[in-house]
């Protein structure tokens, strides 16, 4: 978990159109696909260059035409790269967020917590 201030987050299902991003000129966002089993997980990114510098959102359903899938959605994220946390000590990965556009990463199975 992040050191500080912790923020409780819904874990409602997001219903249609529910998700707005703050993303533009050096600004984007960072969507990362789970598995069910991770519903309602906290899930931190931190940029590459300072792992104390985290910032974390939760696992939520959201209801697409096929059905269910589940994602942690961050946005406000300066462009550059980061690091997908798989828990407190232990990084999972890398990716790079660019201004202006979503990156995705897809949590694999294997990694569960």
């Amino acid at each position: 978990m992040s050191v500080g201030v912790h923020h409780h987050h819904t874990l409602a299902p997001s219903g249609q159109g529910t998700v707005v991003l703050n993303i533009g000129a050096g600004i984007g966002a960072l969507v990362i696909h789970t598995p069910g089993s991770l519903h309602g997980h906290e899930i931190e990114v931190s940029p590459v260059d300072d792992a104390t510098r985290r910032t974390h959102a939760a696992v939520r359903a959201r209801y697409v035409s096929d059905g269910v899938m589940f994602s942690v959605v961050i946005d406000s994220l300066p462009a550059g790269r980061y690091v997908i946390w798989r828990d407190p000590v232990t990084a999972l990965a890398e990716v790079d967020v660019a201004g202006g556009a979503v990156a995705e990463y897809e949590w694999p199975e294997a990694a569960i917590l």
